[in-house]
């Protein structure tokens, strides 16, 4: 049951309820599509860091900061990007439910100025639900050299609400939309529904529907705009409708009325689509698409040849020359774009991506000349005999030695291997990644591997998660909530399981494959096609439509300096507090398990899978550590690498079958967490079994051919 929401300030707006959140802070909710700027701006409201992505999907869960406007502090939430109120994909779920949920104390819904036309629907469904509502036209700039002129009162005044024009990234206007939340405070804004009339056929349907609705208040929206979304089948809707005043129900009776009510929703839009003969949804985008032309109209100018010529007839030669070349700048950027974006010539582009990106950057720099600095010299010649020594002179225990400097010591390999081995690797990793999602390529490539993805039950979109699966695979199955439909969803999350390493183990892998180009080429080789074959057994097999493309192209931009700094650093933060808990979490397990003689149990049980695939029973450690976390494993791999333990091919075999073997810990969770526990058990369950049996293939056909790596 919920607390009532109670305002500490009430000189401000007399207590009222939904106003204030129950921590006694008002609530400035920033809504709007992907790619528009609403992180940037929150950042800059709150003063608060949250990822800033040139890309849509990046604000996949919901952020919240505090910040100070004025005398007064507020509770700023940025929402994952949505197009209307009917919602398409998990993350338009998500900011939907939190309009339902919470009532904000304002909203403030930005978008792109550059595409005012297309976005102002969405505005008015926020007016309609009553949404207390600032409009916020962000990348002001961009829309001036695009010759695009607002008239910003004027929209206003034809909206009923405040407009500010902001440019986020260099903090333009920010003052001015601090001054406008202000300005509601004083103002003391009561919640009005701005209602859209959809025909004299429609609205006694709509006014039926409303009637069937005991109470709206118990959500964030008017009763009205709930309605509507009710006649369009949104299930989401109903279960808020249903769920308050059943509380107490037991589930068949609470399940048989949900049917009942959306039996009754759904005879009243059959009707009604009838009467207008065109389905609800379609009508009701047009009759607010039609609002929005009359109002682009009147605020908003292109400027054309003609208008030029007058400039420059009048001496405004300096704005022309400034249109002049903005104009140039596009043309530029649309070239660019085609050649990024084409199925030939947009290959070899990211191929080079690749190649200096993750594998020299990433592979031979990092994973190759940093690591080996790290570890050999810094920890091996330096920290850590120092520390072994200081350690065994105060604890005298054999067993605690063995714990904290021991072989699997925390220290020895726990701390030296996140420290040496992962961070700077991953650290690299992080930065070529914030370098290409800042240019806005991440959306180019999903457009140009689209055609591709389809084939194997996914849309371009899904290039998101796969990218940042190289990154940390973890992240990569929390964004793939991004993705529309369930079985996107899931093909995408087996992959990611499957097939895409995380950037530590690629790192690792690269290096210790860098000397030999025969050998990375087969595994890749191997990892490519299993990725396809899998994604198109899977496609083939879970039922389901072909996805549908639908992705908010951003423009090319130089990235920021200061920008890539901060995200590179924040992703590091986060994967190091993850990742060495669960390190020095291996190390005491591996402790308890040698204490106990449940690891040499494990290993012998292990050492019979790594035999079968042609490998020394020594490499059972590596699957064993990479249980724990698939990085781990790669460490493993990468000391047997430097002992000279294993020949070329078996290192080839080694490293397909690692590759492909079971997510690390941190992933499994998070697969439980998005598609529930059993589907992560079957999920590992199938992977398991199918790495082992591709390495002995791959160990069969190398052997059989004689392949000397």
């Amino acid at each position: 049951m919920k607390l009532p929401l109670i305002c500490p300030e009430k000189e401000c707006c007399r207590g009222k309820k939904e106003c204030m959140p129950g921590k006694g802070l008002p609530k400035i909710v920033l809504v709007g599509s992907p790619n528009v700027g609403k992180s940037s701006l929150f950042n800059a409201l709150s003063g608060s860091y949250t990822i800033v992505s040139n890309y849509p999907g990046t604000s996949v869960e919901i952020s919240r900061g505090k910040g100070r406007i004025g005398e007064r502090e507020y509770e700023f939430i940025d929402t994952p990007g949505m197009y209307s109120l009917l919602p398409v994909s998990e993350e338009e779920r998500v900011s939907q439910r939190l309009l339902f949920e919470e009532k904000a104390f304002v909203c403030l819904h930005v978008v792109d100025a550059r595409n005012l036309r297309r976005m102002l629907s969405f505005t008015l469904q926020l007016l309609e639900a009553g949404t207390p509502l600032i409009l916020v036209l962000n990348m002001m700039d961009e829309a001036e050299e695009r010759g695009i002129e607002i008239d910003i009162q004027g929209l206003s005044k034809a909206l009923g609400i405040p407009v500010v024009g902001t440019v986020s990234s260099e903090g333009k206007g920010i003052e001015e939309l601090k001054t406008s939340i202000m300005e509601f405070t004083h103002k003391k804004y009561e919640r009005i529904s701005q209602e859209t009339d959809y025909g004299q056929e429609i609205e006694p349907y709509i006014s039926e529907a409303e009637g069937l609705l005991k109470t709206a208040e118990e959500t964030g929206i008017s009763k009205r705009s709930l309605s509507l979304l009710l006649l369009q089948g949104d299930r989401t809707a109903l279960d808020v409708v249903c769920s308050p005043e059943e509380e107490y129900r037991d589930k068949n009776e609470k399940n048989e009325s949900r049917r009942n009510s959306f039996e009754e929703f759904q005879r009243l839009a059959e009707t009604a689509s009838e009467k207008a003969g065109i389905p609800l949804s379609y009508l009701f985008t047009l009759k607010r698409q039609e609002i929005v032309n009359r109002i682009v109209e009147q605020v908003m100018e292109v400027q054309d040849t003609d208008k030029e010529t007058k400039e420059r007839e009048t001496g405004q030669k300096e704005k022309t020359e400034k249109r002049e070349k903005a104009r140039k700048k596009v043309l530029l950027a649309e070239n660019i774009d085609s050649v990024l974006t084409h199925p030939l010539f947009g290959i070899p582009v990211l191929l080079l991506v690749l190649y200096l990106g993750l594998y020299r950057f990433v592979g031979v720099f990092a994973a190759g000349i940093l690591v080996d600095f790290l570890e050999n010299t810094v920890f091996g010649e330096h920290i850590n005999p120092l520390v072994t020594a200081w350690f065994t002179s105060l604890v005298p225990y054999p067993a605690l030695q063995d714990l904290f400097v021991g072989e699997y010591g925390i220290f020895t390999q726990a701390v030296t291997y996140a420290i040496a081995l992962i961070l700077p690797i991953v650290g690299a990793f992080f930065l070529v990644f914030s370098i290409i999602e800042d240019t806005g390529y991440l959306p180019r490539l999903g457009l140009l591997l689209d055609s591709m993805f389809k084939k194997i039950g996914l849309s371009g979109r899904a290039v998101i998660p796969m990218v940042l699966g190289f990154g940390c695979s973890t992240m990569a199955t929390m964004v793939t909530r991004t993705l529309e439909t369930r079985r996107e969803r899931l093909i995408s999350t087996i992959l990611l399981a499957l097939a895409i390493p995380c950037s530590a183990q690629l790192g690792i892998i690269l290096s210790i494959l860098s000397g030999n180009p025969n050998g990375l080429l087969i595994w890749a080789g191997v990892i490519v096609l299993e990725f396809v074959f899998i994604g198109y057994l899977a496609a083939k097999i879970l039922p389901g439509e072909a996805p549908t493309f639908i992705l908010e192209m951003p423009p090319l931009r130089i990235p920021r300096l200061s920008n890539i700094a901060v995200k590179t650093y924040s992703r590091m933060h986060w994967y190091f507090l993850e990742v060495l808990p669960l390190f020095v979490l291996a190390s005491v397990l591996i402790w308890i398990g040698r204490l106990t003689g449940l690891f040499a149990i494990a290993l012998k049980t292990m050492e019979y899978p790594t035999v079968w695939i042609g490998l020394p029973s020594d490499a059972a450690d590596i699957f064993l550590f990479g249980f724990f976390r698939r990085d781990f494993g790669a460490a493993g791999l990468y000391g047997m690498h430097d002992a000279g333990l294993l020949t070329g091919v078996q290192l080839v075999v080694a490293a397909v079958t690692l590759t492909l073997f079971m997510p690390c810990i941190a992933q499994f969770m998070m697969t439980i967490k998005e598609r529930g526990f059993k589907m992560a058990l079957a999920i590992s369950g199938f992977i398991f079994p199918s790495a082992f049996l591709v390495g002995f293939i791959v160990n069969t056909l190398l052997t059989a051919l004689g392949v000397s790596l």
